[in-house]
């Protein structure tokens, strides 16, 4: 794997994955992980990915929307019950490519403009949907000039013009040998007028004098299976091999073992890896129920593992959300407080034989294994008696997580420890498999798998997640109209009272805090104001006049806070150094390092230190931790991010003992100061550096 920017600059941010095509075997018309087809024997051809190349299987519900699209706007559908790929590709939301009998055969994408799919052809689609005959045609004059590629067509240039074309539709171009796409810029009902005008009718896409054909074979899944069997067990064999090399190191051979079952194919593959793994050891599939997941895929979690007699855990996270959502707001892309609240809290409660929010826990809904359901203490016991502190691993956790899956994910090592769950090693077996090699070995293994994949999801994650894709929520709609409506009045309140429109919400504005470029281009075109016209959040900091030196020297920095009471900050500051409560001067005072902050009733704040930087930093700090007062959720992560216990939680109150070491790791585990430039936004501006 290739660290590239967009540029090819290494300093970028965005990778290029090495393993980015597949292959496709002309003989039996089947595409393979491998090069070698294992029906034929022979070599099949290359076909590259866009990136992140994370091709998988068309699903069935993806299937009748690219046949309602060829129909409605080409009159045919000549693709059958062929084979067919998609690849996602970079776009506003769904979009993906789509490859039939080894042909790139056009995109398929949700457009945020009309909240529908439109289907554009390659120039092999287009060529391939002329031979069925379809419709939505332009004919061009014959021309020696065969750079038409990109170019503008008069109508005086056209032969021809459907009727039944409207401006913005993509169409199929001919041109005597010639044949290819374009988009109209005209309705067909329109050409006639135009004929004499010398107007711009048309820009041709792509067009070209070679030939393209479908395959007179139409193989079924058995067979690709087949084709691929041999890369498939190969496949296994490393990801198995995995797992028990890590699981049986010395130092973890006696530690429980869970699997990350989220009711996902990926996790459903390792758990099926890891049964394989460890025939003679016990592990128990774990479900984190945040309280937002589909009923189908708590249902398939469940059933699954009873069935199979897999020991499962179900940690759940009760209205964990819904008590929430009215503070933080919507979560967002990039402000995804979700998960903190709703789902690391409940995971780090796995073996401590704990419930995240206190709603129940199922256990053990099937098989009798003991060895993966040890209680905390049992765990800690263990850990001290052989040596290890506080952070020692205490247990495994295989994970389905894949660099494919996203360029935020391409760094995925083969193990790894999880910063919000302490003494968990997580293990990930398929990091370098691609959603084709997933559904390859689900269909090859016969799992039975989440119904929502043949309902036209392609994560079946939280349903109303900011990171699902549009196409996808509205799919929540018409499966579930009762949830999605449920949310959709929350949203459209909670936009109101921000001035915000309905369009704003319709359109998914809400997923993101800072909206990206393509947004604010969207906004821009169908008129939505996305500015609120008021900030909700409850906690205010206003710097009062910047830093400036002391007259005792060193520099200082003054601000008024609102959100915080004394009290609470009384009980909480030790995270940055020894508190003195001064109670008759209604202050407190906090020395950290070379630096003081002094805090009072009336919410007025000063702190100071030797220099400049230093002053800054510590101020900064300061707003950090006033920040989780006032933002405070009871989740409950600080509390079990602490190593040396000097944490506690009581609903919403967070009280530091003298016990605290200073050590940032509750500061660095908590959701607020993890997204306190979301919560403050302009802070340096205001603090005027």
């Amino acid at each position: 794997m290739t660290h590239k920017g967009a540029s090819g600059n290494p300093a970028g941010r965005r990778f290029e994955y090495e393993n980015d095509s597949i292959f496709w075997c002309r003989e039996c018309n089947l595409p393979l992980i491998g090069e070698e087809c294992g029906i034929c024997g022979t070599k099949g051809f290359p076909i590259t990915l866009s990136q992140p190349a994370d091709v998988r299987f068309c699903s069935p519900y993806e299937r009748e929307v690219l046949a309602e699209q060829l129909i409605s706007a080409f009159g045919c559908d000549p693709l059958g019950n062929r084979i067919i790929l998609l690849n996602k590709i970079p776009g506003e939301d769904k979009t993906d490519e789509i490859i039939v009998d080894g042909l790139h055969f056009g995109v398929l994408r949700f457009e945020l403009s009309k909240m529908d799919y439109v289907f554009e052809p390659s120039v092999e689609g287009a060529k391939l949907l002329l031979q069925h005959g379809a419709g939505q045609k332009v004919e061009l004059k014959k021309t020696k000039n065969r750079h038409l590629n990109g170019k503008n067509v008069d109508a005086g240039q056209v032969e021809s013009f459907s009727r039944d074309i409207r401006a913005g539709d993509f169409v199929l171009v001919t041109a005597g040998s010639l044949s290819g796409y374009g988009i109209s810029y005209i309705d067909g009902s329109e050409f006639d007028s135009k004929k004499d005008s010398g107007e711009k009718v048309l820009r041709v896409r792509k067009i070209d004098s070679s030939e393209e054909f479908l395959h007179e074979k139409v193989p079924s899944m058995a067979s690709c299976i087949e084709a691929n069997r041999k890369h498939l067990q190969a496949l296994g064999k490393n990801a198995i091999n995995a797992i028990r090399g890590i699981a049986n190191r010395n130092e973890y051979r006696k530690l429980p073992v869970y699997v990350s079952f989220s009711g996902g194919k990926d996790s459903l593959v390792v758990l099926d890896l890891t049964r394989a793994a460890l025939k003679k050891r016990e592990f128990k599939a774990f479900f984190v129920n945040t309280g937002i997941e589909f009923p189908e895929t708590v249902e398939f979690a469940r059933e699954y593992c009873r069935e199979q007699g897999i020991p499962y855990e179900e940690m759940n996270s009760g209205d964990a959300f819904w008590e929430n959502v009215e503070r933080f707001g919507p979560p967002a892309k990039d402000f995804r407080w979700c998960c903190k609240v709703c789902k690391l809290a409940s995971a780090g409660d796995i073996e401590a034989g704990k419930n995240g929010r206190g709603k129940g826990t199922e256990r053990a809904l099937s098989g009798t294994g003991t060895g993966a359901s040890r209680s905390g203490a049992g765990i800690e016991a263990a850990a001290r008696k052989a040596g290890h502190g506080a952070d020692a691993v205490a247990y495994l956790t295989v994970d389905g997580k894949r660099k494919h899956e996203s360029f935020s994910r391409a760094k995925i090592a083969a193990s790894e420890t999880n910063p919000f769950v302490p003494n968990q090693l997580n293990i990930f077996p398929i990091r370098d498999w691609r959603a084709l090699e997933v559904w390859l070995y689900i269909h090859w293994r016969k799992l039975a798998y989440n119904p929502l994949y043949d309902q036209g999801f392609e994560r079946v994650g939280c349903w109303l997640c900011p990171s699902a894709l549009a196409a996808e929520y509205a799919r929540v709609k018409e499966l579930h109209p009762e949830m999605h409506e449920k949310w959709n009045v929350f949203l459209l309140a909670w936009a109101k009272n921000l001035g915000l429109s309905e369009k704003f919400v319709e359109h998914g504005f809400w997923r993101w805090k800072e909206l990206p470029p393509k947004m604010l281009k969207l906004a821009e075109e169908l008129g939505i104001s996305v500015l609120p016209e008021e900030n909700a959040e409850a906690f205010e900091i206003e710097v009062v006049s910047g830093i400036s030196p002391c007259k005792a020297g060193g520099f200082s920095v003054e601000a008024g806070v609102k959100g915080v009471r004394l009290k609470e900050a009384a009980e909480f500051l030790n995270v940055l150094g020894p508190v003195v409560r001064a109670e008759e001067l209604g202050m407190l005072l906090v020395r950290s390092g070379s630096g003081t902050v002094k805090f009072f009733s009336n919410g007025n704040l000063l702190v100071s230190s030797d220099t400049k930087p230093r002053a800054v930093s510590l101020f900064k700090e300061t707003a950090k931790q006033f920040a989780r007062l006032s933002r405070c959720t009871g989740c409950g992560i600080c509390e079990k991010a602490c190593p040396v216990g000097a944490v506690s939680v009581n609903g919403n109150e967070v009280r530091v003992s003298d016990a605290c070491i200073r050590c940032g790791k509750c500061t660095e585990a908590c959701v607020v100061t993890r997204y306190f430039d979301r919560l403050v936004p302009d802070f340096d501006e205001k603090l005027k550096i």
